[in-house]
């Protein structure tokens, strides 16, 4: 097997994963604060390895060859066959959650070039905005390719950031993972934050047409989540040494950054965590637009070019006025609101439902053929 394909069977979809996760997911490391350190370093970084990472990988695995077997990589289609005419409850929570995501987005790419560069808020929004509506409107393979570029980029910034920070109060994280706080709660934690982020999954769908075969699915699965979670453990390691100030940061990373003092790595982190929004974007907005493609197809018609586009500045418009709300409030309310929601509507349905009806003997005979080996 050529490497290449061996790349995008088994590693692509967790980096798209990664890729689309980490805007909403760690970026700032507001998350990593509200649903971990704030158990205690050690009950963090339990629910961390323990709750959040073994979900992620389970649901992905499933998810896949559920998407494989049915051959459903739009949204609309995926949860159809998952949920059938209650179909339209996850879409609502999508909605929701993207509109959510992308306000923290534009709240972070305007706060990123007005602190790190001195311009105006309105140029990282407008910025963002223009990057996210080209990239959507190149498709599906320009952004299977910046995604997974930029993921190894990301990942050398983060090794970066963590040798050192380790290096400078490594024997902080040391001493507060040593003092054994664990708050009562971290496991919910871990599954409130694995649920939330796992409803970004429609924006990996797309990168799941390569995989072929049961096994490639569920290794394609096993690996994405601690694909998607070794940066954010990274980070968290660093943040760990500094708690509790770290608390009440609006922005941890700009904490840590500039308790670094060096002005090029911090111009440097922040370029990389820019792109990471736009990444962010891209993935969610792309997955709506294959949702309206797939309507299109349905009626043996063509999505006009201009849609994509469109869509894009439809939804980063809204997200851009929902950012006026602030980070902590959009992080703790919002994401906390519709965490449940997707417990109930995607993931308890797919490791329930879902592997039943991949189990079922009948399948092998309504699924055109699909190889189940």
């Amino acid at each position: 097997m050529r490497t290449t394909t061996a790349f995008r069977k088994y590693l692509l979809p967790g980096l798209v994963f990664q890729s689309v996760v980490i805007a909403g997911g760690y970026g700032t490391g507001r998350e990593l604060v509200e649903f971990f350190l704030s158990y205690g370093p050690l009950g963090g970084l339990l629910a961390m390895l323990l709750v959040s990472t073994v979900i992620w990988s389970a649901v992905c695995a499933v998810t896949y060859e559920f998407a494989r077997v049915f051959r459903s990589y739009d949204y609309r289609s995926f949860f159809t066959h998952l949920l059938g005419r209650a179909w339209p409850a996850f879409e609502f929570c999508y909605f929701a959650l993207l509109l959510i995501i992308l306000a923290v987005i534009a709240a972070a790419a305007g706060s990123i070039l007005e602190e790190t560069f001195d311009t105006s808020y309105l140029v990282g929004v407008l910025g963002m905005m223009a990057a996210v509506g080209y990239l959507v409107f190149r498709g599906s393979s320009t952004i299977e390719r910046v995604l997974a570029s930029w993921s190894f980029v990301l990942y050398t910034v983060y090794v970066v950031l963590f040798a050192w920070s380790m290096s400078r109060f490594g024997a902080g994280t040391v001493a507060a993972l040593k003092q054994g706080i664990a708050h009562s709660g971290w496991a919910i934690g871990g599954v409130r934050y694995a649920a939330y982020n796992l409803a970004i999954i429609p924006a990996v769908l797309f990168a799941v047409r390569h995989v072929e075969t049961r096994k490639e699915a569920v290794s394609a699965g096993l690996l994405t989540g601690p694909i998607a979670m070794v940066p954010a453990l990274l980070f968290y390691l660093v943040m760990a040494g500094q708690y509790p100030e770290i608390l009440d940061r609006p922005v941890p990373a700009n904490h840590v950054l500039e308790l670094l003092g060096s002005r090029a790595f911090q111009i440097t982190f922040q370029i990389v965590l820019f792109g990471t929004l736009i990444e962010t974007g891209t993935g969610l907005i792309h997955a709506v637009n294959e949702r309206i493609a797939g309507v299109y197809s349905e009626r043996n018609r063509v999505m006009p070019a201009y849609v994509r586009p469109a869509t894009a500045g439809s939804l980063l418009a809204a997200g851009a006025l929902l950012a006026q709300f602030g980070l902590i409030s959009l992080i703790a309310r919002g994401y906390g609101t519709l965490t449940w929601l997707f417990l109930v509507i995607f993931v308890i349905p797919v490791l329930t439902w879902g592997i039943w009806k991949l189990r079922s003997p009948e399948l092998g005979r309504t699924s055109n053929g699909t190889n189940h080996k």
